[in-house]
């Protein structure tokens, strides 16, 4: 896609967010915390009253976490206000998206696979891209290729899965700076959500097996501390 591009309409709003997501990031920001790969309404309710900003959706048929169409409307029906549904598809026929985003209230989404821009573009919808680090990945390119993603959510790179595997990968690969917010995800838990902060300063984190008993079966102690981690790391940078 050509540098001179002149974006409209919704693919234009989300390129002037993303821009101002990417000049407001002060070092007092709020982080924000997405949890990925919820499969019953308790859990979703349980992670929206412990002040989770968004939740995690899958349409992967081959994903543990997958959900149907109706357990996911039952799911984002029992939400409260201000808690933003992400459905994440990967290399998912358009026309299967279009019927589950028309059926289901989703408000932003997520590829996870190997789309490229014009697919994502297609939708005319906010999206944010899913990308595996590998020694080979230069982020910097990765953003001007993906350049109208509201975001960028990096995970290891698994040749047998599209996510949620609990494996990390090296921080040391994302640059100091990102033209687009950089979502990190990845092996992420409690217990290291405070150094994957430290390090990367990232716009959010996205955790999913960190936070569960059983593959789609989130604990809600998991996910206290997990976001008493992100909360108590970002008091520590306003005081």
């Amino acid at each position: 896609m050509p540098h001179g591009t002149q974006y409209h309409g919704t693919l234009g709003q989300a390129v002037i967010i993303a821009n101002i997501i990417t000049i407001t990031h002060t070092s007092n920001m709020r982080t924000r915390v997405k949890i990925c790969g919820f499969t019953r309404i308790e859990d979703a309710k349980a992670a929206a009253w412990l002040g989770v900003d968004a939740i995690g959706l899958v349409f992967y048929p081959s994903s543990p976490r997958f959900v149907d169409i109706a357990q996911a409307q039952a799911i984002v029906a029992a939400l409260p206000p201000f808690v933003t549904v992400v459905g994440l598809f990967v290399d998912e026929n358009p026309k299967r998206v279009e019927e589950i985003v028309h059926a289901v209230r989703i408000d932003l989404l997520q590829f996870h696979g190997d789309e490229s821009p014009e697919y994502c573009e297609s939708f005319k919808r906010s999206y944010i891209k899913a990308i595996r680090m590998n020694a080979g990945t230069d982020l910097l390119v990765v953003a001007s290729y993906y350049r109208s993603a509201v975001g960028l959510l990096l995970d290891a790179d698994d040749p047998l899965a599209k996510g949620g595997t609990g494996k990390g990968f090296d921080w040391a690969m994302i640059p100091p700076s990102c033209p687009l917010p950089v979502i990190l995800a990845g092996g992420l838990n409690p217990g290291n959500a405070r150094d994957a902060l430290q390090q990367v300063r990232p716009y959010g984190l996205d955790v999913s097996s960190g936070v569960e008993l059983a593959k789609g079966v989130k604990d809600a102690d998991k996910m206290a501390a997990f976001i008493n981690e992100v909360q108590s790391f970002d008091q520590s940078r306003i005081n």
